[in-house]
């Protein structure tokens, strides 16, 4: 698959290189549509040849951004003190990138951490670092083997698969695709939904990768994955092998009351509301806070904003926020 560069946006280094790359070949697309046309106007593939359509229209070209230099990451370790060694890999590859036409290739992640810890937070984050897209495909809810690949086009209800619609639907060549839970995939005895993951995770493999719904070959060497897990004891081997592993520790009681801390202040800041709160929480209140998880600390804040405004308080107090185990109640929000 062919890039070309474009101008660079910016000589910041907040803003990306983008070049521009083609995730698959049209004309390989045109004769699918044409033999589909040939076959005359079944039904059954009505799905089929407007996904043909729609890749026509859309055109293969896609953006492949990386940062357009080796970016000021201090406040995400600030943020993200327990993922230090998954960052510090994230910015050897950055650095790797610069000075040349390469685009950014990232080794496959793999984070392992108990839930809630911000291993989905963490990608998001590299999302926004990088530049790109992210993608989420969540594999403890799903049961579908073909979920990564795609599902054979003669079948009932058939689809794309996730790859496929990140790089199709999607803006970039380079998307992040976070692989969720992929420790709780649901095994199957006639089809294995990590499969795919085998050639998608090795660079030159993923060049032409094949969705078995299109059927047409796919670019998919530029994808950032990033697997996230509980325990790898259930992941196969040559998977594992595939990829670089980072073990996502608990924070440390001070780190935590940082994460408390930019979370307060960065729920503050992304409401409208937020400048009715005082900039600083309170010493208490982040004490409360650094005993949670990561996850568990947004829903807490913002159940904590909500009690406060209704108080007419402009500080959030350690009772305005729900105790750990309380039972679930239906909250109403505000604008």
């Amino acid at each position: 698959m062919e890039s070309r560069s474009l101008v660079p946006q910016s000589s910041s280094f907040q803003l990306p290189i983008a070049q521009v790359r083609s995730v698959f070949r049209p004309d390989e697309v045109e004769r699918k549509l044409a033999k589909l046309q040939d076959m005359g106007s079944q039904r059954e593939h009505d799905n089929l040849r407007s996904t043909y359509e729609r890749m026509l229209e859309r055109g293969p070209e896609r953006f492949q951004v990386k940062p357009s230099g080796v970016p000021d990451m201090a406040a995400l370790y600030d943020q993200l003190p327990n993922f230090t060694d998954a960052l510090d890999d994230v910015r050897r590859h950055v650095a790797l990138s610069q000075d040349s036409r390469d685009g950014l290739e990232v080794t496959p992640m793999l984070l392992l951490g108990p839930p809630g810890i911000g291993k989905t937070h963490f990608a998001r984050r590299l999302a926004a670092l990088l530049g790109t897209g992210m993608n989420l495909v969540p594999m403890s809810s799903m049961t579908a083997g073909w979920l990564l690949s795609g599902s054979s086009s003669q079948w009932k209800g058939s689809r794309p698969g996730k790859v496929f619609e990140a790089l199709i639907d999607g803006q970039y060549a380079n998307p992040v695709i976070v692989v969720d839970e992929v420790d709780k995939a649901s095994a199957d005895a006639q089809y294995d939904p990590l499969g795919a993951l085998y050639g998608l995770l090795e660079h030159d493999s993923a060049q032409d990768f094949m969705d078995e719904f299109a059927e047409v070959s796919i670019d998919a060497s530029q994808v950032v994955w990033v697997l996230t897990a509980n325990d790898e004891r259930s992941i196969p081997e040559p998977i594992l092998n595939r990829m670089n592993v980072f073990e996502i520790e608990p924070p440390t009681p001070e780190a935590a009351r940082r994460i408390a801390r930019n979370l307060y202040q960065g729920i503050r800041e992304e409401h409208g509301w937020g400048e009715r709160f005082a900039a600083e929480p309170e010493a208490d209140t982040l004490d409360f806070l650094a005993a949670l998880a990561p996850r568990e600390m947004r829903r807490a804040l913002m159940t904590g904003f909500g009690n406060a405004r209704l108080d007419g308080r402009d500080t959030v107090h350690v009772d305005d926020l729900p105790r750990p185990g309380a039972a679930k109640t239906r909250i109403g929000f505000f604008q």
